[in-house]
């Protein structure tokens, strides 16, 4: 299988373990005393998961690493917010996208 899904780790202070995620199945979890363990275990998983939706004809969802991303989305928020930013973009001396792109990608990490 050519498994090239978004996987992450993190640590469940609740369960005292580590967490492995799948961000293309959200709903799936794995918990293991080790940060290897949690991913192999997540990957396990998804690996049977996709087998059953192979045998059911049911489509897996795309990889988030194959999907096309045009750059561009559409946010909502209060118009004071837009607002602050307009002027904080105008005082900073830069266009609103690339105030709103820069905070943006600061916070992506």
């Amino acid at each position: 299988m050519n498994d090239r899904y978004t996987y992450r780790i993190t640590w469940s202070s609740e369960d005292g373990e580590h967490v492995g995620l799948c961000a293309e199945f959200p709903s799936l979890s794995w918990l293991a005393p080790t940060p290897e363990e949690a991913l192999s275990g997540v990957r396990r998983l998804v690996r049977d998961i996709l087998a059953d939706m192979k045998d059911s004809g049911e489509d897996p969802p795309l990889p988030l690493a194959g999907r096309a991303y045009s750059g561009r989305f559409l946010v909502r928020l209060p118009p004071e917010t837009h607002r602050a930013l307009a002027i904080r973009a105008a005082e900073q001396g830069v266009s609103l996208n690339r105030l709103v792109s820069a905070r943006l990608a600061s916070d992506s990490g």
